[in-house]
């Protein structure tokens, strides 16, 4: 695996090194050594899939608390997504930084998003489908959300909205 540190401390995209043949090819896409080299959290608590059939599905910004903060491991294992991260730790130099990446079945990569950042994406295509594995089970009591449209963040998100929740849609704006 290939890590990339993206411009938010501790957050990074991760390529697969594919190991080809007249078969397809195989490929790691977790490796706890791996992880613990580069410093990143490799505990996995629970996997979690999200499947959208409509382009322009957005789901976020959502994220977990005290004591339930999670590291999230993001894979789009068909069509595409535009992923959404925003640092949330206050004592970090990108704090209410925002950063995107494109995850698709085509480019197979990952985002490592770490504890205390507010997570969502927005499909791209049809028929979409998300892997993501959490080092912290789900806690309701525990589970926030910010707006998706918060004027704090300016998030740029690449095409217009088609479907989202109520319950995502009505998150309140981010209080620090």
């Amino acid at each position: 695996m290939i890590f990339t540190e993206t411009e938010l401390k501790g957050a990074y995209i991760i390529d697969i090194n594919k190991i080809a043949d007249e078969r397809g090819y195989f490929a790691r896409t977790f490796c706890k050594h791996e992880f613990e080299k580069v410093g990143l959290e490799p505990n996995i608590a629970q996997a979690n899939m999200s499947f959208n059939p409509k382009k322009g599905t957005l789901r976020g910004m959502h994220y977990q608390v005290a004591p339930y903060e999670e590291t999230k491991l993001v894979k789009c294992v068909s069509g595409a997504i535009f992923d959404i991260i925003v640092d949330l730790r206050k004592d970090s130099p990108t704090y209410l930084r925002w950063t995107g990446v494109e995850l698709s079945e085509e480019n197979n990569r990952m985002l490592f998003v770490p504890r205390d950042f507010a997570h969502g994406f927005i499909t791209l295509e049809d028929n979409t489908a998300i892997q993501y594995m959490v080092s912290q089970f789900y806690a309701p009591g525990a589970e926030k959300g910010i707006k998706w449209d918060d004027p704090k963040f300016n998030i740029k998100w690449p095409i217009d909205i088609a479907v989202i929740s109520e319950k995502d849609n009505s998150h309140p704006y981010f209080n620090s």
